[in-house]
């Protein structure tokens, strides 16, 4: 099993090799530092892996296998934000753990891994205490030397990694102490970057399709390298199991989707269509969980408004049963996804079509006069489905055509915030309109699948002897917000089709 931390740290180096024959400064008395322990020298020798056209280090993640000190073993650094990484431990082993294997597949795909880069150093720790004598952070002057096939390269380079719980100020203040004494930051956001630098190996840049800079292709190729990244950034972070993150990753299939077919005058749909159905595939088998962990929110948050008078029979353990009947299996049916083939080809199938854009001739044209016309042709489609749907009586039929609505309300958001770097403030203000839309559709549709489930829920009570009094109070509820939403939309509705917010635009 992968051990996991999240590591805050910052990378400091010598500006001056008279700084570096004084050394590194005593931190005693800044900020909340009382006191410096040393605790030795150890010496580390580790190897990094990557694929041959090193695709972890463009993305900025490290694997490495690292004999001696404390920690030995296989480490796999994700990076969150600049100075933070989550570090994935393994046991030590010969081959690439799986555990690790499976978070960098999205990146290594079907290349294959090995060593690239060979880091040895000799590292002196100091802890930095606290008047309590609690550590705060640790404090590593490291000799390196980094082996690339036949190039070598060397440096000392310092380090503050903080402790769990410690504010992140702390690094602040030791920055400051330091840059008086002639260390600055280090330019390099980790050692394999900065070996590969001075070893003349970087990784080499992706290409960038779409046609000449400043037109409509050039943009929207942007765009979707965008969310390609997005959709590969959140793979381990699903594997992990971390929060919000295969929604964030269904976001991504659907933001590629709807773009494909925003700007099909700039993009062929004879080659993006078939990618927006593998999309749709991979978003249907993430979403099995988090639909049904969206749904178990709702209906718990139902149930603790009631009052204890309206509560009758095991509702609660009748409502974790049917929740634990229903999510099971439906993680590995998603890790399952993401483990298959299918997936490595369509990942494979938007790098290809990321690097040689199927353009077509509105891609030479201005972002100005190409987007504008996109998004409005979306609009229009939303307009269609609203004025549908409000035209008809209230029930099934009425519900799905609110739903349809809801889908259009997202692909016109969509488009408009795809939009902003070009159109600027009137894109951002249609966006922000039609969320408002999309939001209230949103609620509707969850109320009406929730009621769905309430049924279930009624009738497995039923059989099971016990009172179906309270799903029935709760469906009532459902019904009632459903009929709210629908009595608010035309004005919701106005407000987001005010003919000022697309006269904007153009």
């Amino acid at each position: 099993m992968a051990d996991t931390k999240r590591e805050i740290e910052r990378k400091f180096e010598f500006s001056k090799a008279k700084s570096a024959r004084r050394g590194v400064p005593d931190l005693t008395g800044t900020a909340a530092i009382a006191a410096v322990t040393d605790q030795g020298t150890v010496d580390l020798d580790a190897v990094y892996y990557d694929t041959p056209d090193q695709r972890l280090a463009a993305d900025g993640l490290t694997l490495r296998r690292r004999t001696g000190g404390a920690d030995e073993g296989w480490h796999l650094k994700l990076p969150v934000s600049p100075g933070v990484r989550d570090e994935v431990g393994a046991a030590l082993s010969d081959t690439v753990p799986p555990a690790l294997a499976s978070l960098v597949r999205s990146r290594v795909r079907d290349a294959g891994l090995g060593p690239q880069v060979r880091l040895v150093s000799s590292r002196r720790v100091s802890h930095l205490l606290d008047a309590d004598g609690a550590l705060l952070a640790e404090l590593s002057t490291d000799e390196v030397l980094a082996e690339r096939g036949d190039a070598t390269a060397g440096w000392t380079e310092v380090e503050v990694e903080l402790a769990d719980g410690v504010d992140p100020d702390l690094l602040d203040a030791v920055e400051k102490t330091f840059r008086k004494a002639g260390l600055r930051v280090s330019d390099a956001p980790s050692k394999l970057a900065r070996a590969l630098a001075e070893t003349d190996a970087e990784p080499p840049a992706r290409p960038a399709g779409g046609g000449p800079e400043g037109t409509a292709g050039a943009h929207v190729v942007a765009y979707l390298a965008e969310q390609r990244d997005a959709l590969v950034a959140q793979d381990p972070a699903v594997r992990r199991n971390l929060p919000d993150s295969v929604h964030q990753m269904r976001v991504a299939t659907r933001r590629l989707r709807s773009a494909f077919k925003t700007y099909r005058k700039v993009l062929d749909r004879e080659v993006t269509d078939p990618i927006s159905e593998e999309l749709r595939w991979l978003a249907a088998e993430l979403g099995v969980d988090r639909d049904q962990e969206v749904l178990m929110e709702r209906l718990q948050a139902q149930l603790a408004e009631l009052p204890r008078t309206l509560l009758t029979g095991p509702v609660r353990s009748r409502l974790r049963t049917w929740n634990t009947g229903r999510r099971s299996g439906s993680r590995r049916r998603a890790l399952a996804a993401l483990d298959s083939d299918r997936y490595v080809t369509l990942l494979n199938s938007l790098d290809a079509l990321l690097d040689a854009p199927p353009l077509l001739d509105g891609a030479a044209g201005s972002p100005a006069k190409v987007l504008p016309k996109a998004v409005l042709r979306d609009y229009a489609r939303l307009a269609t489905r609203i004025d549908g749907a409000l035209a008809l009586d209230a029930g099934k039929e009425r519900d799905l055509a609110l739903h349809e609505a809801r889908k259009a309300a997202k692909r016109v958001r969509y488009a408009a915030e795809s939009a902003v770097p070009e159109l600027g403030k009137p894109a951002k203000h249609l966006a922000k309109a039609v969320k408002e839309v999309q939001t209230l559709l949103g609620d509707h549709q969850d109320s009406v699948v929730a009621r769905d489930a309430l049924r279930g829920l009624a009738a497995q009570a039923a059989d099971a002897g016990e009172s179906a009094f309270t799903w029935g109070v709760l469906y009532g509820r459902e019904e009632a917000l459903a009929e709210r939403r629908e009595r608010e939309l035309p004005d919701i509705w106005a407000k987001a089709s005010a003919p000022a917010l697309r006269a904007a635009l153009r």
